[in-house]
């Protein structure tokens, strides 16, 4: 027969003794660990370390980046954890030219913000500068810009609100690739229409209209124009019918005329 290891309790207790130390101490070690990074983030949230230092705007073309920083109401000295996402962007949407603002924290310390504003469909004169007009014919005052971006047209001579307002929301319903070919709306109230407007186009051509329906009437414009000369410029009339009236065409009949009877 083999012969057995006997080992003794003796021999065993102090290697138990070691194993239970080691475990004690790892306890000691992971809830020590848990406590220091407990305190640190404590230490943190107290210290400046966590607070906003940056604050990123985007998305703005009207607004300015100041105005936009000061409605959210976040400084120097805010928190970054205490930033309320949802409540910064409710307070900035209360300005009327933004549609809608996205907050989100970029750690360590920076803010960003993203607005979307409402689109413009035309811009106002007021003396040498340009204020963009809404698409609910509100006029942004406070922007006055030296030049115009050429993606929305100069709205001439409406000197009563209600035919602003009623040409802005005609504009709003255009494609956008329409509303870039119109160089300039002229508002030319008659007796017999109130509502008449001119049109100068930038390819050339003028559009004798009205105000009402122009959206659905402008919205061929692209087809009828590929069905004309392109060297033959003169007058398309989107009224009551559709038809082309070429410059000069009055003189060169008349011209005509005159040289039959000679």
């Amino acid at each position: 027969m083999g012969k057995k290891n006997v080992v003794s309790i003796e021999d065993r207790i102090p290697k138990l003794k070691q194993e239970r130390k080691k475990k004690a101490n790892r306890r000691l070690i992971f809830y020590l660990s848990i406590f220091f990074f407990l305190i640190s983030i404590i230490v943190y949230l107290q210290s400046p370390l966590s607070y906003v230092r940056t604050i990123e705007v985007s998305g703005n073309s009207f607004v300015e980046d100041d105005v936009i920083i000061e409605a959210s109401t976040i400084g120097k000295k805010t928190n970054i954890w205490s930033v309320s996402e949802s409540e910064v962007s409710q307070a900035i949407s209360e300005n009327p030219v933004i549609q809608k603002a996205e907050v989100n924290r970029n750690l360590p310390w920076t803010i960003d913000i993203n607005v979307s504003e409402f689109s413009h469909v035309g811009y106002i004169k007021r003396d040498d500068r340009y204020s963009p007009v809404l698409g609910d014919g509100k006029v942004l005052e406070n922007v006055k810009q030296r030049t115009v971006d050429g993606n929305a047209p100069l709205l001439m001579g409406f000197s009563e609100t209600s035919y602003l307002n009623q040409m802005s929301e005609e504009l709003k319903k255009l494609p956008e690739s329409v509303l870039q070919l119109i160089s300039e709306i002229h508002w030319q109230p008659s007796e017999k229409n109130e509502h008449k407007i001119l049109l100068y186009m930038n390819d050339g051509y003028m559009v004798d209209g009205t105000i009402r329906n122009f959206a659905d009437k402008m919205r061929v414009y692209p087809s009828i124009v590929s069905q004309l000369d392109p060297e033959s410029k003169g007058v398309i009339h989107i009224g009551a019918g559709v038809y082309f009236e070429e410059f000069n065409a009055d003189t060169d009949n008349q011209e005509s005329s005159n040289e039959s009877a000679q």
